[in-house]
């Protein structure tokens, strides 16, 4: 995490860190009972009760025929708790033997549950609703519209819902009356499955809390096996604080900022005896933007001067001859403050803009990247995608989908044109995007591409120099008057045929590295010609 001084989103109390439960698989409900957690293990039915500061861990239901295996929702409300499991709601007393007693049973698997006063409310990714009951009656009151498309928890804070979404890998508040999204937040790592709020009693800071479940991948040294090393899966489950901010006047919210180190280095050791005179070599510098803050910036191996490029700092290195066989090693380092943001907006508020400033037609509009947008393929599939639609943020959002509908992810050794990639039905990170790019500018969207990496997503991993496995690209569209806002290129193409998550569609995880908007990474020119 960010230094307290560092950090340009304001100071909080941090009571815990990052809390690792002993014995514990697979955490899915959590709630705060005083300093404790309590929290339910979905794989081996134990209902746990949690010391965060020393990460002990006692079984509060030790009996075999007390086994809530297959939990999922918890939720406490004074001395009653509250459980999701399979299709039905639950509750017992905490200070009594545990013995569960139905409350309700739904038409799907209940997933989550929250309690506030008399009423109860039950997350459904099945029925894509959160239910909302009386306590008193076991009536349903109404059902609200779930924010996300995946498996959701829930909580309730003053008159807030707040929601977890495992896919989405998003928490999101919303109105508790009318279920109205007022921002969302990225979470910092994947799979989200609880959340709970906890007031400092002596400061009276309110810090959120997420659960976090899945697997992981390790090297196991195997003394049976030839060669003795081979990949295995352990569960991964452990509890971590969410701090965000949220700026409403900007329309988004950010969330868990780190200091990274990176670094970007070219080896020049040439295969074939030629010489160069006059080199010019420009390589893209890391921007400055809402998520992304440039603390320090040093050259490596040799000094370059800088540049901007169409809004965008450039490292420039001179050499005045490069003769046969001469090596150099040279790039830059840079430490930067990075952020997950995600921006909110609606198709109401996209309506009535103005015009695209002067230049960006013929910048942000055009195809000067080959991006096919003369072949009929191309302009018959921008048509398809957005049908009547007329609104620019359902426009760019369709399109999106219509893009993840017809390809499926695929690396290859090299990056094909829109019409290949899309009749083939195959694409990388970079081919997705061509696609993007044309079918949007084709629609009259400004669009560009950002990139161009990410660093590995491990963000319990401090201190350690890690590698990105692939560079990697993705995309801006521009709203006139409000700004570009971010969309991945592929990473939210998860389900086949959909519904598709939208946690980086106007939204970007901490680990992208925002390099060089709209223009070459890198470009080199020896006498003021392209060297290829």
């Amino acid at each position: 995490m960010i230094p307290e001084s560092a950090s340009s989103i304001p100071a909080k109390p941090r009571p815990f860190s990052t809390i690792r439960p002993i014995g514990t698989s697979a955490l899915q409900g959590i709630a705060f009972l005083g300093e404790a957690i309590i929290a339910i293990d979905s794989k081996s039915g134990y209902l746990l009760q949690i010391d965060p500061k020393s990460e002990n861990t006692t079984i509060l239901n030790p009996q075999r025929e007390l086994n809530f295996a297959d939990a999922t929702g918890l939720a406490i409300s004074g001395e009653t708790l509250w459980l999701t499991q399979h299709n039905n709601v639950y509750f017992c007393q905490l200070n009594g033997d545990l013995t569960l007693q139905h409350f309700v049973s739904l038409p799907h698997a209940a997933n989550g549950i929250a309690v506030r006063e008399a009423t109860i409310y039950i997350t459904c990714k099945k029925a894509g609703y959160i239910f909302v009951y009386n306590r008193n009656t076991g009536r349903e009151i109404t059902r609200l519209p779930a924010p996300g498309v995946g498996i959701e928890h829930i909580t309730v804070r003053d008159e807030e819902l707040w929601l977890t979404d495992a896919d989405e890998q998003t928490v999101f508040c919303l109105e508790r009356a009318t279920g109205k999204i007022q921002f969302s937040v990225l979470t910092p790592f994947e799979q989200p499955t609880g959340l709970a709020f906890h007031t400092d009693p002596l400061t009276g800071q309110n810090t959120l809390y997420v659960a976090y479940a899945g697997e992981e991948a390790y090297i196991r040294d195997n003394p049976n096996a030839d060669p003795n090393y081979e990949l295995q899966y352990r569960d991964r489950t452990f509890i971590h604080p969410l701090y965000f901010s949220y700026y409403p006047d900007r329309r988004y919210a950010l969330s868990n900022g780190y200091l990274i180190e990176m670094s970007y280095v070219e080896e020049l050791s040439p295969l074939d005896d030629v010489e160069l005179k006059d080199i010019e070599w420009r390589i893209a510098l890391p921007s400055e933007t809402d998520r992304q803050k440039v603390r320090t910036l040093d050259f490596i191996g040799r000094p370059f001067t800088e540049e901007v490029r169409e809004g965008q700092r450039v490292a420039l290195f001179k050499f005045d001859t490069l003769k046969p066989g001469e090596r150099h090693i040279f790039g830059w380092k840079a430490l930067l403050e990075v952020w997950s943001i995600k921006y909110r907006l609606t198709p109401r508020d996209v309506e009535n803009l103005p015009q695209l400033p002067p230049d960006f037609e013929n910048r942000y509009l055009v195809d000067n990247d080959d991006l096919a947008m003369e072949t009929e393929i191309i302009r018959r599939a921008a048509r398809e995608a957005i049908g009547r639609e007329t609104n620019l943020l359902r426009k760019i959002y369709s399109i999106r989908n219509y893009v993840y509908d017809k390809l499926s992810y695929g690396i290859k050794p090299h990056i094909d044109p829109p019409d290949v990639a899309l009749e083939r039905g195959i694409g990388s990170c970079g081919e997705y995007l061509g696609i993007l790019l044309a079918l949007g500018r084709l629609n009259g969207i400004a669009c560009r591409t950002v990139g161009r990496y990410k660093c590995p997503p491990h963000p319990d991993r401090l201190g350690v120099p890690l590698e990105p496995d692939f560079n990697h690209v993705w995309m801006e569209f521009y709203v006139p008057g409000l700004g570009w806002l971010p969309m991945e290129s592929n990473p939210d193409d998860i389900v086949e045929g959909g519904p598709y998550p939208t946690r980086f569609f106007m939204g970007l995880a901490w680990y992208h590295m925002e390099l060089g908007k709209g223009i070459s990474f890198e470009n080199i020119r020896s006498q003021g010609e392209p060297v290829s």
